[in-house]
């Protein structure tokens, strides 16, 4: 049997790792942890949104910088917004001098969980300034409502 030497640093390394993880999860927003893809861990990142109520319609802004609108693809089953894109990087950067590099490139993809229903043949997407609009139509049932009496 090898004998092995115990490094307390190591352990407490390892402590701390396996506690960072801990609450990275537990303090992140149910919300985040329940939407971000799989392939989140693959690329790093995904474009932020917000999401409103305008007018009846359901409008969805994402945050897609450096991106052309023909490298974006948007689809809307059931109640699921999906948004795919890729960032292509346009020169290879390969100089001595480079000292840092935080930029993403690559694929993402990013499924919103939508709060009713919507008329997916009526909606409109726009992109300007590396902000994508998207406007989702409401189903009528969804805009009329409906008056509940109580006995």
């Amino acid at each position: 049997m090898a004998l092995t030497r115990w490094s307390p640093m190591g352990e407490m390394t390892r402590m701390r790792e396996e506690m960072d993880r801990l609450f990275d999860r537990f303090f992140a927003p149910m919300e985040r942890r329940m939407e971000l893809p799989e392939t989140f861990m693959a690329t790093g990142w995904v474009p932020s949104i917000d999401m409103y109520d305008r007018n009846g319609d359901l409008v969805v802004e994402a945050e897609l910088p450096g991106i052309k609108k023909e490298d974006v693809d948007i689809s809307v089953e059931d109640s699921t917004l999906t948004i795919r894109g890729e960032m292509k990087r346009e020169e290879e950067k390969k100089e001595e001098g480079l000292y840092r590099s935080e930029r993403h490139y690559g694929r993402f993809v990013r499924s919103i969980p939508l709060p009713t229903s919507v008329k997916s043949d009526q909606v409109k997407a726009k992109f300007e300034h590396g902000v994508l609009c998207i406007t989702l139509p409401k189903a009528e049932e969804v805009r009329k409502g409906k008056k509940i009496v109580v006995e």
